[in-house]
């Protein structure tokens, strides 16, 4: 039961974190949702797909079985893992990001981060929402869970590619040396 509600506590906090902090940027004259970096419908429709992903994860945990097959206690240890681990980046990495986050490419001018967890990886966050991606996968082991996780990954990866493109031409020279120090992802 505390599992569960660990669980489902995570990515609820998240978005209220990440809708709350919409509206108090908008407080701000700051849009959190920048414009799409790759074509709209496959960038909100992977964004909207981790919605699934996360129920699927969610409806697993509160014993609603949606896969069609016994998951091993190995299996559905490892999604938990990969699950808090996930979380934990999205966490930290929204906050270390501050008014500089945005969902797509900003509006207006941004700071590069390159401390904290940006030490580490230049996407903590796609690192986390990854994680978060593959836990459902891992612990239900359902086909559609599994095939979504790899369609989001992907398609997020193509996110990622564009929104580089835009900070090597936004930040030029000081995004180019951050590039050559810190990995992509690990």
């Amino acid at each position: 039961m505390i599992e569960a509600i660990a669980v489902s506590i995570l990515p609820v906090g998240f978005l209220f974190i990440l809708f709350g902090g919409g509206v108090l940027f908008l407080q701000n004259n700051i849009e959190q949702d920048g414009s799409a970096p790759i074509h709209r419908i496959l960038f909100y429709l992977s964004k909207y797909l981790i919605l699934v992903l996360w129920g699927a994860m969610i409806l697993q945990v509160w014993g609603i079985n949606i896969s069609y097959t016994r998951v091993p206690l190995i299996l559905q240890v490892i999604g938990l893992v990969s699950w808090f681990f996930g979380f934990a980046l999205l966490y930290i990495g929204r906050f270390e990001m501050g008014s500089s986050f945005r969902l797509g490419i900003p509006k207006e001018q941004t700071h590069l981060r390159v401390d904290g967890l940006f030490r580490l990886s230049r996407n903590p966050m796609y690192i986390g929402m990854y994680a978060t991606v593959v836990a459902p996968a891992i612990y239900t082991l359902n086909p559609v869970v599994i095939v979504l996780g790899l369609f989001v990954i992907s398609v997020h990866h193509f996110i990622v590619l564009s929104e580089e493109t835009h900070m090597r031409e936004t930040f030029g020279r000081e995004y180019t040396d951050y590039c050559c120090s810190v990995r992509r992802y690990m």
